[in-house]
């Protein structure tokens, strides 16, 4: 049975000019924890015995454990509530976790309950003075959508890590259902042993693609994620070649989540 972790599952919400400051000071501690990760925490880490895997399993831990002091400081300040249903299944080695993206904070809430991950983040991200050197140190992979990257990201999973992605590549476009690009199924068909979907929801839609981060709800947000079953890449390569069935997973994987977020979409009204 999947352990569900719950916080502040009440129907409080703080007065909005309240959450409309704590949401400004949870992207300027987002915006500053980067920073201070980048020029004082990881060339600490770096004086610390051990060779590069050390270093990069050190690098991912910090960064799991300060976003999850994050997600926390968003919940204390009245900003979100926050639901994760079988968490206890993520970061096995060789895992490929699969999710849907609906708001800015989907990685940092995902990475917050993985130790040890990988994750594919956008290239532009690799530039920005606040995520570089998280991303760096703990050396995530570049969106480049190049063939390097489809081998690099299919070669840390036959290394044993544990990969994040999300196919839509960029946020869902509020109303619209997500559109899942096939990089992330060529991928998990070379170079996963198993394949984890992981339906992310949030209510009211907040900090969207198509929303500053001051556009806030009239509610406190609620953000809930639930880990899927695990899919077998192999049911589709041993049945076709591996282009054709990176399409039958992609599609697959689509269906997946257009089902299940229906089912979420309903419960909510």
């Amino acid at each position: 049975m999947d352990l569900v972790t719950q916080r502040g599952l009440s129907p409080y919400s703080p007065p909005y000019a309240w959450r409309l400051v704590a949401t400004a000071l949870s992207f300027a501690l987002f915006g500053v924890g980067g920073v201070l990760l980048r020029v004082l925490v990881f060339p600490l880490l770096g004086l610390l015995p051990g060779d590069a895997l050390r270093r990069r399993t050190r690098a991912r831990a910090v960064v799991s454990r300060t976003f999850r002091l994050f997600v926390e400081f968003m919940f204390r300040t009245g900003v979100l509530t926050y639901e994760v249903e079988g968490a206890e299944r993520l970061g096995r080695p060789g895992q490929m976790v699969i999710a849907n993206h609906p708001s800015l904070i989907d990685v940092v809430v995902l990475i917050a309950f993985i130790r040890d991950a990988n994750c594919v983040v956008k290239q532009s991200l690799w530039e920005n003075p606040c995520m570089r050197g998280p991303i760096r140190a703990a050396q995530y992979i570049s969106n480049s959508g190049s063939m390097d990257m489809l081998d690099e990201a299919a070669g840390a999973l036959q290394n044993g890590e544990t990969l994040i992605i999300f196919p839509e590549g960029t946020r869902t476009v509020p109303g619209s259902s997500p559109e899942f690009h096939r990089g992330a199924a060529a991928i998990a068909v070379r170079g996963a042993s198993v394949v984890t979907p992981v339906v992310i929801s949030v209510t009211p839609t907040t900090l969207t693609k198509a929303e500053p981060w001051y556009s806030i709800p009239s509610r406190r947000f609620h953000f809930r994620l639930r880990v899927g079953e695990d899919i077998d890449p192999r049911q589709f390569t041993e049945q076709a070649p591996l282009p054709i069935a990176s399409r039958k997973l992609n599609d697959h994987l689509h269906q997946h989540f257009m089902k299940e977020l229906a089912s979420d979409e309903r419960s909510a009204t």
